[in-house]
């Protein structure tokens, strides 16, 4: 990775994450703006969906590591895509991979009460997987 490519993914990186207590677990939140959460909503409310989940690391072996999250609804053509610098949010990998739910919310709402979305990976050991890769990118 450039030092032009490290300075344009941190330009793109998405910096509203958080996490949040839900029966005792530290949760991760990818918080979307209004329009956009309110979008998604409204294209799978009342429906069956799932959401499948892909964990992209991108790491310079320098010990910057980034990690696109694809998100794919089944329901209303939905694609969302976030870059998240784990270097920043490592808490965030750490409690996915422990958890194995993500979570989308608005920036209006009272975080981990209203208006969230609960996504529970199908297949744990792929955010256990990532966040030993994470790891390892963060200590060359």
């Amino acid at each position: 990775m450039t030092n032009e490519e490290l300075e344009r993914f941190l330009l793109e990186r998405h910096k509203d994450v958080t996490l949040f207590d839900y029966e005792g677990k530290k949760v991760p939140c990818i918080i979307l703006d209004e329009k956009k959460f309110d979008n998604i909503m409204k294209n799978i409310a009342g429906k069956p969906v799932s959401v499948e989940t892909n964990l992209n690391i991108l790491q310079d072996g320098l010990g910057h590591v980034f990690v696109r999250i694809t998100l794919q609804f089944s329901q209303g053509s939905i694609e969302e895509k976030f870059l998240i610098y784990a270097n920043e949010n490592m808490e965030f990998f750490e409690a996915l991979a422990e958890t194995t739910m993500l979570t989308l919310s608005s920036p209006n709402s009272p975080i981990g009460s209203t208006n969230v979305f609960m996504i529970q990976l199908p297949k744990p050991e792929r955010a256990q997987n990532a966040l030993e890769i994470i790891r390892k990118g963060l200590h060359k």
